[in-house]
């Protein structure tokens, strides 16, 4: 029992190191994404500590189990290499029967993984979306970039320079109400966020209006204003960061998602069902006795159902892409414990207590397990593939390696000893030279 909790032991500190370090990384890559944001909209620190806090979960969803994995060959690659793993096996214990309070710490981590991941991160994620729109329009003059055509609806926006406090040489092309766009230009404008994001108000000073007259393309009229308001309503981005609002698949709780699954899996069967039915209609249609009412009917009916197949389209879709997140967010969770079923043989078979070494050999292995898994949710999302077997494919995948590697490690089989290397590159020159058995053993 002494053992099994030292093993246990020997993982907390690799582990603890190992997600500090991934995390940090991660993070890192957050802060390049973003730092042009941050510093275009001089966010204050609260708005930009906020961002990370609620991106920090979905960071936590990957680099735990890599955590994981680089604690699992960091561990055993030093017990290794301290001929640790030798005196065990040395004393006729089986490493692999001491290995009991791991699987169980793997096996808790893997359920509070499961809970993260249906529960935690989707209202994280959800909070974020929101927030990042609010963002967007925390300045809204920072919207106008200068020298460039910025589109906002019906609307398409030019200036010479922004100045953050007002617009210089405004040009806008006014599609909102005739057929030919109005050609708006002004000396200054500016624009002002309203109803949480989901309009805009640009105020326009000293300028011109140039319009075509519909009923005679030929003639244009022009006004001068000394002030004249456009308003942009219903851009679709209301930012209140408390709204329930809409959900995406990454977004939606265990129970929002089986929910929502379940509902457009029964509209879905409906659908398919009207489908079959106007098509039998359609055939019945045709032996009329009237041509033209028959006619009549048939386009009538054709119509119905091609709308009808369009929403079966757009429901097949969307359940597909519920089907892949849903396994997706169990498929990661219950990778910890495969991470633990491969890390354990690699650690022995490497022969590595450097922590550089372990980063190396897991960082190749997390890449590989997760562009597998990113490959299996873009084939799964066009249909192609079931979302199962898809979204399992990766853990598949690596449980067989983990098994071949645990029956490498069992036969004293070794990938590479990084002792042995080391010795190898020092003399280079005695390249038939064997290394001593104090480097090989």
């Amino acid at each position: 029992m002494i053992l099994k909790r030292y093993i246990l032991k020997e993982h907390i500190s690799p582990f603890l190191i190992s997600l500090l370090v991934v995390t940090f990384v991660l993070l890192i890559d957050r802060i390049i994404d973003l730092i042009d944001l941050i510093v275009e909209k001089q966010l204050p620190a609260s708005i930009v500590i906020e961002v990370f806090g609620l991106s920090l979960p979905y960071m936590l969803a990957l680099s735990i189990p890599m955590a994981v994995l680089v604690a699992t060959i960091l561990a055993f690659g030093r017990m290794s290499v301290d001929r640790e793993i030798i005196a065990v096996k040395s004393s006729g214990v089986n490493i692999y029967a001491m290995l009991g309070p791991l699987i169980i710490a793997a096996l808790m981590l893997t359920g509070l993984m499961v809970y993260f991941n249906h529960w935690f991160l989707p209202d994280t994620n959800h909070r974020l979306k929101n927030l990042m729109l609010k963002v967007a329009y925390y300045k809204p003059m920072t919207i106008i970039e200068a020298g460039e055509y910025n589109h906002l609806l019906d609307y398409t926006v030019w200036c010479a320079e922004n100045t953050e406090k007002e617009l210089k040489n405004v040009l806008i092309y006014d599609r909102s109400e005739t057929r030919f766009p109005r050609t708006i230009y002004a000396e200054t404008g500016e624009v002002i966020q309203m109803n949480n994001g989901n309009a805009l108000r640009i105020i326009l000073k000293n300028g011109e209006m140039q319009q075509r007259n519909e009923r005679e393309p030929g003639k244009y009229s022009t006004t001068k204003f000394s002030q004249y308001i456009i308003n942009v309503k219903d851009l679709g981005n209301r930012t209140d960061v408390f709204e329930s609002g809409y959900r995406s698949d990454r977004e939606m709780t265990y129970r929002q998602l089986t929910a929502t699954l379940r509902d457009r899996q029964q509209e879905l069967d409906t659908k398919r069902q009207e489908v079959e039915n106007l098509g039998a209609r359609i055939a019945a249609g045709s032996l009329s006795a009237d041509p033209f009412a028959a006619q009549t009917e048939h386009r009538r009916l054709f119509s119905m159902q091609q709308v009808a197949l369009s929403r079966v389209q757009e429901l097949e879709a969307n359940v597909q892409a519920m089907k892949v997140e849903y396994h997706k967010k169990f498929a990661l969770s219950f990778a910890i414990i495969i991470f633990v079923m491969v890390g354990v043989p690699l650690g022995l078979m490497t022969r590595t207590s450097g922590i550089g070494m372990a980063f190396s050999v897991s960082s190749v292995i997390f890449l590989v397990y997760y562009v597998t898994l990113n490959m299996g949710e873009q084939f799964a999302d066009k249909g192609q593939f079931n979302a199962f077997i898809s979204m399992w494919f990766s853990n598949i995948l690596f449980f067989i390696l983990a098994c071949l590697l645990i029956w490498g490690s069992i036969r004293e089989k070794r990938l590479f000893d990084m002792h042995v290397l080391i010795w190898r590159l020092k003399h280079l020159r005695s390249r038939k030279q064997a290394p001593p058995d104090e480097v090989v053993h």
